[in-house]
């Protein structure tokens, strides 16, 4: 019997919790978009990585360029490692 896995972007990805906090947040495509500050229920605050592109922020839908901090749901990850949040595409 060969197990079944699920595609990445249909896997499960389990909640945040606060030991994300401090975690690298990194789209689909490998770039580094910033660094977890922190979690509330299911959205991540990220203060965004100062040299991040203007093409990464608006597909990121951060469109306002000096923000601070910038939200993440739980719904845009694809898997969180021991030390990275990945996004979905």
């Amino acid at each position: 019997m060969v197990a079944q896995t699920r595609p990445p972007e249909t896997q499960m990805v389990r909640d945040f919790e606060s030991s994300d906090e401090g975690k690298t947040v990194v789209t689909a495509d490998g770039d580094e978009v910033g660094t977890i500050e922190q979690i509330d229920k299911n959205m991540a605050h990220v203060k965004p990585k100062g040299s991040l592109s203007r093409s990464v922020r608006r597909r990121l839908g951060w469109a306002e360029k000096d923000q601070d901090m910038y939200e993440i749901t739980h719904s845009r990850v694809a898997q969180i490692s021991d030390d990275e949040v990945h996004l979905r595409e």
